[in-house]
């Protein structure tokens, strides 16, 4: 009784693993990929994934500590997927703590364009900027106006979820 509390995970890690699983599944959403041009590569799911996970983040922010909680178990759990994706794929031991510190400062670099991008909401030109330079196969290629708009329409679905089906793990994205 006395292990089954001490090994039953947290409520924030538990839920942090279910919106982390629920926005992988997102950002592999094929119309991404096919309609709006987002790269189908190892580089383009990555922007996708860290997209995805970015939304849930701001979601949380600013709304207590269980949203904290949740928001740090969804972030931990990102870069959980990321470390294993490198083993999987066969890199290294020694080469995956290189590839986790490069990807960390990616990820950190997208937040902060993200936050600023947003921070100029209604006008969506910052934000289509940043989703060019990052997710789009090439500048200029793609459908950089609706994959801003299913972005903004992400950020409005997430904003109408109630925060506690957010610190419970359920999460509705919007169709592609």
């Amino acid at each position: 009784m006395i292990l089954d509390r001490l090994l039953k995970p947290r409520p924030a890690k538990a839920a942090g693993a279910k919106l982390y699983a629920s926005a992988g599944a997102q950002a592999r959403s094929a119309p991404l990929y096919a309609q709006f041009g987002v790269r189908d590569s190892l580089e383009g799911r990555f922007e996708l994934f860290t997209l995805h996970v970015v939304l849930l983040l701001e979601r949380l922010k600013g709304h207590g500590d269980a949203a904290d909680e949740t928001s740090q178990a969804t972030f931990d759990a990102y870069v959980r997927g990321l470390d294993d994706a490198f083993r999987e794929i066969g890199v290294s031991d020694t080469a995956v703590g290189k590839k986790m510190k490069k990807l960390a400062g990616a990820f950190y670099g997208r937040l902060k364009a993200f936050d600023e991008a947003v921070k100029l909401l209604p006008d969506q030109a910052a934000l289509a900027d940043v989703l060019a330079r990052t997710a789009l196969e090439e500048r200029g290629v793609g459908d950089l106006e609706g994959l801003t708009r299913y972005v903004i329409a992400a950020r409005s679905a997430l904003a109408d979820q109630a925060l506690a089906d957010l610190l419970n793990g359920e999460v509705e994205w919007p169709k592609a």
